[in-house]
C-alpha cells in the first residue's frame, strides 16, 4: 500500500536498464514515486526545488530554496560542498557514494606509481624526442614502507594492492578502529610526523575540509626521507603545491603524482609543470571512466532507494560536523 507520494531527480547519466533498476527498487517501498530524469548540464533550481529526493551531485547553491528535500544521494565518495552550513535545508539526510571508486582510484594511484618509480614519465619523453637513454636508478614496491594517509574504501584498496605486492603496510585514519591484516601499522594524524620519515612512498586519499588543508605543508614534506615518493588522489588543497615544487626541484623527493590539484585546472604558471619528476593527471581517477564505478553507484543508490521507501536505515550517511560516513 502507497502513503505517500515522493518525486525522485536522477541526474547521473542512467541508461534504460538503470531506470529499470531504480523504479523497481522504489517500487518495494510504501511511497508512491514518481521519477524525473534530468541531465547534470541541463538542470534548473526548479528541478531540484521539486524533488522530495535527488540521486547525483548538484550545485550546492540549488539546494536553498529545495524545502521538500528528505535525501541526497551524492555519485561522489566526497561530500564537503554538501556539510557546510546552510547548503541543505534542515533534516535532509546525506549519502555519498563511498565503496564505488576503490577499484578504479586505488589502480590509478597504483599507475601513478610505477609511472614514477620505473620512470616512465621521463621514458614517455625521451620516445616522443627519439631519444635512447638509460634514466638512472629506481626502487620497487617490494620491500619499500608505504604510508597510506586516509583508509577508506580507496586507501584501503591501495593499501591492500600494495600489501600484495610484498610492501610494508603503515596506515593513518582519523580515528582508531580494529587493524586490518592488509596493513601491519596503523595509526592516527597525531602519529603522521613520526611514520614519515620511515616511508619510502607517502599515498594520500584523504577528504576535504579544513582539517586536511596543507596537512601535507613545507615542514612535513620535509620530514619525507631524501628520494622518497608522494602520491595524492584524496584532496588537492591537502599539499602545500609551492612547498611542493621547491622540494622536488632541488631533490629532496624523488616524485610526485598528482591527480588533484589545489586549483584546478592546474594553473599554467604553476612550476610544477616543468618537473621531470613530477606525474599529473586531470582529476581523472575516479569519475566514470571506468565502467564499474557506475554500476556501482547505481547498486548504492538502489540499495539506499529502497531502504529510503521501506523508511529504514540509509547505507553512507555523512556526518555533517566531520563530513566523514557516521
Amino acid at each position: 500500500m502507497a502513503y505517500a507520494a515522493k518525486e525522485i531527480l536522477v541526474t547521473i547519466p542512467v541508461a534504460e536498464r538503470h531506470k529499470e533498476y531504480l523504479e523497481e527498487r522504489a517500487a518495494a517501498g510504501m511511497d508512491n514515486c514518481c521519477f524525473r530524469y534530468v541531465d547534470a548540464d541541463r538542470l534548473t533550481e526548479e528541478d531540484v526545488k521539486r524533488a522530495n529526493a535527488i540521486i547525483g551531485n548538484v550545485p550546492p547553491a540549488f539546494l536553498k530554496a529545495a524545502s521538500k528535500l528528505e535525501w541526497l544521494q551524492l555519485n561522489s565518495a566526497g561530500a564537503d560542498l554538501y556539510t557546510r552550513p546552510g547548503v541543505l535545508p534542515e533534516k535532509t539526510v546525506l549519502t555519498n557514494a563511498t565503496g564505488a571508486y576503490g577499484l578504479a582510484v586505488s589502480e590509478h594511484m597504483l599507475a601513478l606509481l610505477f609511472d614514477l618509480i620505473r620512470r616512465f614519465n621521463q621514458y614517455h619523453r625521451n620516445q616522443a624526442e627519439h631519444v635512447w637513454q638509460a634514466m638512472g636508478s629506481i626502487i620497487s614496491v617490494e620491500g619499500s614502507t608505504v604510508l597510506v594517509l586516509g583508509l577508506g574504501d580507496i586507501g584501503g584498496d591501495f593499501a591492500r594492492k600494495v600489501k600484495a605486492l610484498g610492501a610494508y603496510t603503515i596506515g593513518v585514519r582519523r580515528t582508531n578502529r580494529t587493524k586490518p591484516d592488509y596493513l601491519d601499522e596503523q595509526g592516527t594524524l597525531e602519529d603522521l610526523d613520526e611514520y614519515l620519515p620511515r616511508a619510502d612512498i607517502v599515498a594520500m586519499v584523504l577528504p576535504g575540509g579544513e582539517a586536511t588543508r596543507h596537512l601535507m605543508d613545507e615542514r612535513r614534506l620535509c620530514l619525507m626521507k631524501k628520494g622518497a615518493y608522494l602520491i595524492n588522489a584524496g584532496r588537492g588543497n591537502a599539499i602545500d603545491e609551492a612547498a611542493l615544487a621547491a622540494l622536488l626541484k632541488e631533490g629532496h623527493l624523488g616524485g610526485c603524482g598528482l591527480d588533484v590539484t589545489e586549483t584546478e585546472p592546474l594553473p599554467a604558471d604553476s612550476p610544477l609543470w616543468e618537473l621531470k619528476n613530477f606525474v599529473l593527471t586531470p582529476h581523472v581517477a575516479g569519475n566514470f571512466h571506468l565502467p564499474e564505478t557506475f554500476e556501482r553507484i547505481v547498486r548504492i543508490a538502489g540499495d539506499n532507494l529502497e531502504a529510503w521507501t521501506k523508511r529504514k536505515k540509509l547505507r553512507n550517511v555523512v556526518d555533517f560536523e566531520t563530513g566523514y560516513r557516521k
